[in-house]
C-alpha cells in the first residue's frame, strides 16, 4: 500500500517528498485521519513513560529508527519521515532527522502530529509537541502515556539482500523482498524487457522464488493479496497457498521419530531475516524433526530452505545440515507445529545423529565408533569369517592390511562405515559398508556369533539398513545403488538378499548376477595376443555395446552401479576422495577385440590390500559379450597382460556370464552372486525384512 496515497498529499506538494519510507506501508489508513485516530486511542492499550524510555533507548542501542507523522498545513495531507533517537536519560527525548529524507522537505509547511514506533508486531503511537525543531533534529517531552495501535496477527520483519522472482504463464518479474512474516511477504519488482505487468493476472496464483547469492531459499505458489503500481515497477503482497509440500515420495518403512530428554535445539541464521534463531526440537529422526512456535512470533513457513542449520545436543555436540520446512499444522492448545526435512548433511554428521538415535533403541549397537582392533581380529577369526583360503590371499601382506583397517576403524573416514553389536568391549556382530564406485556403496564383512539367544546378524543388518534408509536421499552421500557379494550356497544371504530380489521381481529395483571366481596366478603360455586380437581402453562406443549386451542377457543394475562412464561425475571424483584420505581406489575399463569387434570387457578394480577381505575391490571383472568368438586361451593371455599392476600373488578374477566359464571348462574356484538394489527401494527391503523375518524397531 502507498502511504502517499493514504495520507492524501496534494499532487503539487508531492514533489517535495524524495521517497516516503515504505517500511510502514502496512499502517492502517485511519492513522492519517484525525477524527478516526482520536476515537481509536480511547480504546487502545497504553504504556507508561518509564517503559517507553526503555524502548527508545533500545532503539538507539540497536541503531534503529522511529517515524514522525507530519501534517501539511495547507493541503491536509500527511507524510512519515525517519528519525534516529538520541539516548534518553530523563523525560526529554531528542531525535536526528534522516538527512536524505529531510533534504527535500520544508518543515514550516507541516504540523508535527506524533511519533510512531514499529516493532513488527504492533505500532506505538507517541502523542507529542516538539519543544524545538530544525533541519537537523527535534526535541520533545516524553508524555505520561503512549498508545499501542495497529496490532498485527504476526510480527512483520524487514528484509535486505533477498532477490525475488515471480513467474506466471510466461510473465516474469524480478526484484527484492521488502519484508516477511509467516502469513505473507512483500516484494518490489520490475519486469524485464520481454515482459509486461499488463500480462499479470492478479486473480491467478503465481510462482515465487526467493534467493540469496543465487541459492534458493524459498520456492512456492502464492496468491496476490494487494498490489501498488509505482513508477519503477510494482509492490506486491503475497500469501503462500500451501500449508505443506511433499518433498520426498512416501516410504513403506520410515525411521522412528523419537522424543529425546533433554531435547536438542535448532540454531540457525534465518535465511530471510539474517538473524539468529533458536527453537526447541519436539521430535527427531534421521529424516527430519518437528518444532512448535508461539503465535505472534513465528519465523518459519512451508517451503523455506535453511542452509547451515545446527542441531545442538546439550550445548556439547553440533550437527550441521540443510533443512526445509515441509508442513505447518495448527494444534489446539499447543500453537503452530512445523515439520522440517533434512535435505543434506555430510555423512559423518549423519552418522553421529544416527548413533544418538540408535542407542536409545539398541543400547549395544554402535556405528563407526572406535573399535579395539585386537577384539576385531579375534572376532573375524573366531566367527570363521577369515577362513583359511581367504586368509591365504592376504596373509603375506598382513601388516599392510592391518594398517588399512586401523585407518578405517579409528580415523572414521567418510568412505567407510561399520556397525557393531558389543557388550563390555566384546564384539558379537559386525557389518560394514564402503563407497565402492562413484554412486554405489558395497556392504561386506557381515559376521556374527551367538549371544543370549539373539540373532545378532539380523540386528547389525537392521541397523545398517535403517542407516541407509534416509542416508541415500542426501546428495552428499552419493548413494544411488547398494551392492553385496554372497555365495549362493550360503543360506542366510540367499534367504535375505536373494529372497528380496525374487519377491520384488523388478530387476531395475533389485538384481542378481552370477559370477565365477578364480584367483589367477599370472602364469600364461604367452603374453602376446594372437594376430587380429587387441586390448585397448574402452571407448564410449564400447561401453554402449556392452550395455546392449548386458540389457539383453540380464537387464539388471550392474552397469548402472559400476558407473563406467565417469563423465557423469559431479564434484570431487571418488579416486580423489580416497587419495585425500590416504587410500587407494581406482578402476579402469578395457576392451578385448578381434578385428575391431569387441568380444569382452575387462574392468580393472584396484584398492588397498584387504580393504575388502575377499579382495573383491582388488580384482578383474570380465564380461564376455561374444562368447562364441572368444577362446579360453586368448582370454587368459589378456588377463595376464593386465595383472602387472597388482601387489598380490593371486589376483581374483570374476567371470560373467557363468555359462561361458562352463562351456570353456575354465577351472573356477567358487561362485558369487552380485546383489544390487536401487537405493530408492531401501524402505521396501526393510518392509520385506519386517514381514518375512519379523525384524523391526519396537
Amino acid at each position: 500500500m502507498d502511504l502517499q496515497r493514504y495520507a492524501g498529499v496534494a499532487q503539487g506538494e508531492s514533489d517535495e517528498i524524495n521517497e516516503i519510507d515504505r517500511g510502514l506501508s502496512e499502517i492502517p489508513p485511519w492513522l492519517f485521519k484525525r477524527h478516526a485516530l482520536e476515537e481509536t486511542l480511547e480504546s487502545s492499550p497504553t504504556i507508561d513513560q518509564k517503559y517507553l524510555t526503555n524502548i527508545l533507548n533500545f532503539i538507539h542501542f540497536m541503531d534503529r529508527c522511529v517515524y514522525v507523522h507530519l501534517l501539511h498545513i495547507r493541503y491536509g495531507g500527511g507524510i512519515l519521515l525517519k528519525a534516529y533517537p538520541e539516548p534518553c536519560l530523563d523525560n526529554e527525548f531528542t531525535c536526528r532527522w534522516d538527512e536524505e529524507r529531510i533534504s527535500g522537505i520544508t518543515l514550516e509547511h507541516y504540523q508535527f502530529l506524533n511519533i510512531l514506533i514499529d516493532d513488527g508486531k504492533s505500532l506505538i503511537l507517541i502523542p507529542a509537541v516538539p519543544q524545538s525543531m530544525d533541519k537537523k533534529s527535534f526535541t520533545i517531552q516524553i508524555p505520561e502515556k503512549s498508545y499501542i495501535v495497529g496490532y498485527r496477527q504476526e510480527r512483520r520483519y524487514p528484509c535486505n539482500g533477498i532477490f525475488s522472482e515471480l513467474i506466471q504463464n510466461g510473465f516474469q518479474a524480478f526484484g527484492e523482498l521488502v519484508d516477511f512474516n509467516p502469513i505473507g511477504f512483500r516484494v518490489n519488482v520490475t519486469t524485464g524487457p520481454f515482459s509486461s505487468f499488463r500480462w499479470l493476472n492478479l486473480d491467478e496464483s503465481i510462482h515465487v522464488n526467493l534467493m540469496d547469492n543465487r541459492q534458493t531459499i524459498y520456492s512456492g505458489v502464492c496468491r496476490i493479496i494487494r498490489h501498488v503500481s509505482r513508477q519503477q515497477g510494482m509492490e506486491i503482497i503475497l500469501f503462500p497457498v500451501s500449508e505443506g509440500i511433499k518433498r520426498f515420495k512416501k516410504k513403506q518403512a520410515r525411521n522412528i521419530r523419537q522424543r529425546l530428554v533433554p531435547s536438542p535445539s535448532l540454531i540457525f541464521n534465518h535465511p530471510l531475516l539474517k538473524k539468529r534463531i533458536q527453537l526447541d526440537v519436539h521430535d527427531i529422526s534421521t529424516s527430519g524433526f518437528s518444532i512448535y512456535e508461539e503465535e505472534g512470533g513465528r519465523v518459519l513457513m512451508p517451503g523455506m530452505i535453511i542452509p547451515g542449520l545446527n542441531i545442538n545436543f546439550s550445548g556439547i555436540l553440533n550437527i550441521s545440515c540443510t533443512a526445509q520446512v515441509i508442513y505447518h499444522l495448527e494444534e489446539e492448545g499447543r500453537g503452530s507445529r512445523y515439520g522440517l526435512a533434512i535435505l543434506d548433511m555430510d555423512i559423518n554428521s549423519y552418522s553421529r545423529l544416527t548413533q544418538i538415535l540408535t542407542n536409545v533403541l539398541e543400547p549395544h549397537s554402535y556405528l563407526s565408533s572406535e573399535v579395539d582392533m585386537n577384539a576385531l581380529w579375534e572376532f573375524f577369526f573366531d566367527t570363521d569369517f577369515l577362513y583359511p583360503k581367504k586368509y591365504r590371499i592376504i596373509q603375506s601382506h598382513r601388516e599392510a592390511f592391518k594398517e588399512t583397517y586401523r585407518k578405517l576403524y579409528q580415523e572414521n573416514p567418510e568412505i567407510a562405515k561399520h556397525f557393531t553389536y558389543q557388550k563390555n568391549g566384546r564384539i558379537y556382530g559386525h557389518i560394514s559398508m564402503i563407497r565402492a564406485y562413484e554412486r554405489a556403496w558395497m556392504m561386506h564383512h557381515h559376521a556374527a556369533r551367538a549371544h543370549e539367544n539373539r540373532i545378532i546378524g539380523f540386528i547389525v543388518l537392521k541397523q545398517l539398513m535403517h542407516y541407509v534408509n534416509d542416508l541415500h536421499r542426501l546428495p552428499s552421500a552419493k548413494m544411488d545403488y547398494f551392492m553385496s557379494y554372497f555365495r549362493p550356497e550360503n543360506r542366510f544371504p540367499d534367504r535375505v538378499f536373494g529372497g528380496f530380489a525374487r519377491e520384488l521381481e523388478n530387476r531395475h529395483g533389485c538384481s542378481m548376477d552370477l559370477f565365477a571366481y578364480l584367483p589367477h596366478t599370472g602364469l600364461s603360455l604367452s603374453n602376446s595376443l594372437p594376430e587380429g586380437w587387441s586390448l585397448r581402453s574402452s571407448s564410449a562406443l564400447d561401453i554402449w555395446d556392452l550395455k546392449q549386451f548386458y540389457e539383453k542377457s540380464s537387464g539388471g543394475l550392474l552397469l548402472d552401479a559400476l558407473g563406467l562412464d565417469k563423465e557423469n561425475t559431479d564434484g570431487e571424483c571418488l579416486e580423489d576422495v580416497y587419495k585425500r584420505l590416504g587410500f587407494l581406489r581406482r578402476w579402469r575399463v578395457f576392451s578385448l577385440t578381434y578385428k575391431g569387434e569387441q568380444c569382452a570387457v575387462m574392468i580393472i578394480d584396484q584398492s588397498d590390500l584387504g580393504i575388502n577381505l575377499s579382495e573383491l575391490l582388488n580384482c578383474i571383472k570380465i564380461i564376455v559379450t561374444k562368447p562364441e568368438e572368444l577362446s579360453r586361451d586368448v582370454l587368459l593371455i589378456a588377463v595376464s597382460n593386465l595383472i602387472g599392476g597388482y601387489k598380490i600373488d593371486r589376483v581374483p578374477v570374476m567371470f560373467y556370464p557363468l555359462s561361458y566359464v562352463i562351456a570353456n571348462e575354465i577351472p573356477y574356484e567358487k561362485q558369487y552372486q552380485l546383489w544390487i538394489f536401487n537405493a530408492d527401494f531401501t524402505s521396501d527391503f526393510i518392509e520385506y525384512m519386517r514381514k518375512r523375518f519379523r525384524i523391526g524397531y519396537k
